[in-house]
């Protein structure tokens, strides 16, 4: 697939789910600090249940400050419903011991140094940079956008490292930030894991994979 064609299926997803800046963000939070915490838990777990523990957790340490000083028992108590809480609970405190020992307690901007931090990687470090400070330097691949890039035909990797630069080459940049919400919507949407439902999509007749179930089916 080529530019001008990729363009076109995002332009055709960016008219089915209108959005605003504020829409893009699943992960509901109010600065740098939380996003990137909320990022973390949200590895193998659901958006609204990282946004219904995000009260208690950050009433308890609203700052990397109190959470570097926090027991990781009680930590663990709070995030329990995320999944692998032991994990998560130690990574979120060992990152924000390191915001505060090598970042004087901010959230650093850009990709390099956030993925210094524990449990931080491409994509929770895409995730930041673009949710938090507005600055898309890269594309966040998580299991939709993977799914959806093989797909449609943005491409034929399965590595997300390397998927997120088959896009970065395919996309002008001024679709980067806006590529991994359309992606995932339209993920959540119609292009599920179990079953795509082609036959309502409205970028079916530019997809990879069902002009390849045409061909089988005729």
């Amino acid at each position: 697939m080529n530019t001008v064609e990729a363009v076109s299926v995002l332009t055709e997803l960016n008219r089915i789910y209108p959005h605003t800046r504020e829409d893009m963000n699943f992960l509901k939070f109010e600065n740098p600090y939380q996003i990137l915490i909320m990022t973390i838990l949200s590895a193998q777990t659901t958006d609204a249940t990282i946004n219904g523990l995000r009260d208690e957790l950050f009433s308890c340490y609203p700052d990397p400050q109190t959470l570097a000083a926090a027991e990781q028992t009680e930590v663990e108590r709070i995030i329990h419903p995320a999944g692998f809480y032991h994990t998560k609970a130690k990574n979120i405190i060992g990152t924000a011991k390191c915001l505060c020992e090598n970042f004087g307690g901010e959230v650093p901007q850009t990709i390099d140094e956030l993925v210094t931090l524990p449990g931080v990687g491409r994509k929770t470090a895409n995730i930041v940079t673009n949710h938090a400070f507005g600055n898309p330097v890269g594309i966040a691949v998580d299991t939709h956008v993977g799914r959806l890039s093989q797909r449609i035909g943005f491409s034929d990797n399965s590595d997300p490292n390397k998927i997120e630069q088959d896009l970065m080459k395919l996309f002008p940049k001024t679709w980067w930030g806006e590529l991994n919400y359309l992606l995932i919507s339209h993920g959540r949407a119609v292009c599920t894991a179990k079953k795509p439902a082609c036959e309502r999509c409205a970028i079916s007749h530019l997809c990879r994979w069902h002009g390849k179930m045409q061909t089988k089916q005729s």
